[in-house]
């Protein structure tokens, strides 16, 4: 059954007041006036709603759509199990990566491995932001890992310049479907993240915490190898998932022929 949420208050009331105290400008433009208690923050917070809504299948946040489908789990482990995740755009905010996470992705093994090329993709925008990203769908003890690559290969310096091989920022699209050195990464839209189960069966945690562990493949074109092995745990029954370890997906990836132009 399809749940939708809205953020941010709204009263109907406040609204069709500041409508009916819009007046005519000199100018022939409407200048709205703020109903009485009411800041103008307020109102415009009230216009710029953003709506989520949310199925088994789906989530659309304001107008970011994120899909997943497949039967990867913790529980037990098929060989034939796959994942399928779309996203049309990186989520712009931590609020909307948060949501994304707890109330969709992060159920499924492949749903959060999915959210590893989100997260990739914003420590290129911002690094800040990008870390937080990070840390959230990351086990601890894979956080300094991936943070610590990525700022090598995002981070021209006098060992590796501008224009240098090693400066990869291209590594977010790589394992996106459509994404080929030729093409300059550039993916198919929406975004594709197509996963299968890994030859590893699942694996209980026993010295470094507790929880399953599941080994997928990211399918990515990027790679002479293109199944990317990534290890996704769960830390406990109907708890969120979190990537446990990652290396393929920011090592041995092939230098794009022409200019990443970003993702969405």
């Amino acid at each position: 059954m399809k749940k939708s949420i809205y953020i941010g208050a709204i009263v109907v009331g406040m609204m069709a007041a500041a409508c009916q105290q819009q007046q005519k400008t000199p100018t022939g433009s409407f200048a709205t006036s703020v109903p009485e208690g009411q800041t103008a923050e307020a109102v415009e917070a009230a216009e710029t709603e953003t709506t989520v809504e949310l199925t088994d299948t789906t989530m659309t946040y304001g107008s970011h759509r994120y899909t997943m489908t497949g039967n990867l789990t913790a529980e037990q482990y098929n060989r034939e199990a796959w994942g399928r995740v779309t996203f049309t755009n990186v989520p712009t905010d931590y609020e909307e990566f948060e949501r994304v996470y707890s109330e969709f992705l992060g159920k499924t093994p492949h749903g959060t491995a999915a959210m590893m090329p989100m997260a990739m993709a914003m420590y290129g925008r911002d690094r800040d932001l990008g870390e937080r990203y990070i840390r959230l769908i990351n086990y601890d003890s894979n956080v300094t890992s991936v943070l610590s690559q990525l700022k090598q290969k995002f981070t021209p310096s006098k060992h590796a310049p501008v224009g240098d091989t090693y400066i990869q920022p291209y590594l977010p699209a790589a394992v996106l479907k459509g994404a080929t050195p030729e093409n300059g990464y550039t993916p198919s839209e929406p975004y594709t993240v197509e996963m299968t189960a890994s030859i590893n069966a699942h694996s209980d945690l026993k010295i470094s915490g507790k929880g399953r562990v599941v080994y997928l493949y990211i399918l990515g074109d990027g790679w002479d190898t293109k199944k990317r092995q990534v290890e996704v745990l769960q830390p406990g029954n109907n708890a969120l998932h979190k990537v446990f370890n990652c290396p393929s997906l920011y090592t041995q990836c092939k230098t794009i022929d022409g200019e990443w132009k970003g993702l969405r």
